[in-house]
């Protein structure tokens, strides 16, 4: 069985008419699995809410600062942390167990020596210690990460992120612990203008791919063979955790990268040639078909 933590609760963050990061997203993904031919192999998996024991976690990553905005715009009635970043009545909660999710899967992943995906919004990887931004609330990867360093046997975590957005959030809260490593590939330039690839981190510990507009498959497996298998022989992790970011898809509407879903097979096969212990979780992805194909590519890759 593979587990898929989600819950629906997670469609409770409410972003507006027209906003890209919407909750159809998930309802796209979760029709799209339950019609998939290996929708008997999957578990799905809820997620608990249990706020006091996440508020110190995300604590960890977070300042209370940051937090007690994101539950005071929440708590009256919702509104826009920043221009692009709406926060709902519910948002405080989803995100919160959201982080929960992430979480929980890395428990998983630690029992079972398995993959798991956690089908999670909203998103995470743009949000830094004090502030949230490009739709992102709580930093979920980088919280995983940290709290996977808490596990008994688990002394190197390694964050990529193929989401075609740099990770600025992540890599802010990754680049000065030597038990972190963080990869992205990603689209430059692009939104938010981080992730050179002079950017590597305070213990060597940061491999930036910045691809141009246009670029496909053809661009990415030599920088998969010859940049980040080897960033990842080196640094010898113990857990990955994927940023699954799915909007460097060809019909993705926020980027102009080239990727087609399939693409993300091989991606997942990497992944797991270094190790069997993934955690994934979504990113962005906002083009319905392409990102539930994306999912189902990565998933079914774990499977067979």
């Amino acid at each position: 069985m593979f587990p898929v933590i989600y819950s629906q609760e997670f469609l409770e963050h409410k972003t507006g008419g027209g906003h890209p990061e919407r909750p159809e997203r998930l309802s796209a993904i979760v029709e799209a699995l339950q019609n998939s031919t290996f929708s008997p192999m999957i578990e799905w998996l809820e997620p608990q809410s249990r706020e006091s024991e996440l508020i110190a976690w995300i604590q960890k990553v977070h300042t209370k600062t940051h937090i007690g905005i994101v539950k005071q715009i929440a708590a009256t009635g919702g509104g826009y942390l920043n221009a692009d970043t709406p926060i709902s009545p519910r948002s405080y909660d989803v995100a919160v167990l959201a982080v929960g999710a992430w979480l929980e899967g890395i428990d998983i992943v630690l029992n079972t020596a398995n993959p798991a995906f956690v089908l999670a919004r909203p998103p995470g990887h743009h949000a830094e210690a004090d502030a949230g931004m490009g739709f992102c609330l709580f930093s979920n990867a980088a919280i995983a990460a940290i709290y996977a360093l808490e596990q008994p046997g688990i002394n190197r975590v390694a964050i990529i992120d193929w989401d075609v957005h740099h990770g600025n959030g992540t890599q802010s809260i990754v680049e000065g612990n030597p038990q972190l490593a963080y990869c992205s590939l990603h689209q430059y330039p692009c939104y938010p203008g981080t992730g050179k690839a002079s950017e590597q981190g305070n213990y060597n510990n940061l491999l930036n791919l910045p691809v141009s507009p246009g670029s496909d498959i053809t661009v990415y497996q030599p920088l998969w063979e010859q940049k980040i298998v080897p960033f990842l022989d080196r640094f010898q992790p113990d857990l990955i955790i994927v940023s699954a970011g799915y909007d460097a898809n060809a019909a993705d509407p926020l980027a102009n990268i080239n990727l087609q879903p399939q693409d993300y097979s091989l991606f997942t096969d990497y992944c797991l040639n270094c190790t069997r212990k993934i955690l994934f979780g979504l990113e962005g992805g906002y083009d319905l078909s392409s990102l539930s194909q994306s999912v189902i590519a990565t998933i079914e890759r774990c499977l067979y």
